[in-house]
């Protein structure tokens, strides 16, 4: 049962968050300010917090950094009423993990939450698991239908950073950047070089599937869980 901490100095939103998130199954902590929200964390272990940036005395932002420099893991995701472009770049920049306005649509809530609760679930065990796959960070292997495929390096890393957002466009600049770093001299087309690897390597597996996005990039697709 994953342990949600709800950070909002207003009552109503805490009581209405923690409806929607017990309405799935979690279980919800609350607190109204950040100096309470840090004392709270000192005796339970809290698996993702919800912080509002407007509140007195400590505000998101500032317990956001707290909490970040911490626990370099905990998912954090900001939910406010501010909607300036700035705003929402202090709030990464601090360390939040996602980003929501008020008013809150109850189900992007939900996705939210558990797509921010399965990427820390991998960033900690660095391990996808889909269906009978999986994919091992620590080995850089992949693991499915009989056979163990140690991957070269290159290769792994871009499954790894599709299959770790699963739906997420990916531009081939950014795949560039990310895995071969912003100052390789090598061009962008070696990412569709890598991905025709990967593809031709897990053809058939059911699993998932690496899609083009025409004009735009490559998404990975999830087809179990």
């Amino acid at each position: 049962m994953f342990h949600i901490l709800v950070v909002d100095d207003d009552k109503n939103t805490r009581k209405y968050l923690s409806a929607v998130l017990e309405a799935e199954n979690y279980t919800v902590s609350t607190a109204e300010s950040g100096e309470t929200a840090l004392s709270l964390m000192e005796s339970e272990y809290i698996d993702l917090v919800i912080v509002d940036i407007m509140m007195p005395g400590m505000d998101g932002y500032e317990l956001t950094r707290i909490l970040r420099q911490n626990n370099a893991e905990l998912p954090i995701l900001m939910v406010t009423a501010k909607q300036l472009p700035e705003e929402r770049h202090e709030g990464f920049i601090v360390g939040t993990d996602d980003y929501m306005t008020k008013p809150i649509d109850d189900y992007e809530l939900v996705l939210r939450v558990r797509a921010l609760l399965r990427r820390a679930k991998i960033a900690s065990e660095k391990r996808i698991v889909i269906g009978d796959v999986t994919v091992d960070y620590s080995s850089m292997t992949v693991t499915g239908h009989g056979e163990t495929q140690e991957l070269p390096q290159k290769e792994f890393l871009l499954l790894y950073k599709l299959l770790s957002y699963p739906g997420k466009i990916f531009t081939r600049i950014q795949l560039m950047d990310e895995i071969w770093g912003a100052e390789s001299d090598t061009g962008w087309e070696t990412v569709t070089v890598h991905i025709g690897r990967l593809r031709k390597r897990f053809d058939g597996w059911e699993e998932f599937e690496i899609k083009s996005v025409r004009g735009l990039g490559y998404k990975a697709v999830r087809k179990l869980q």
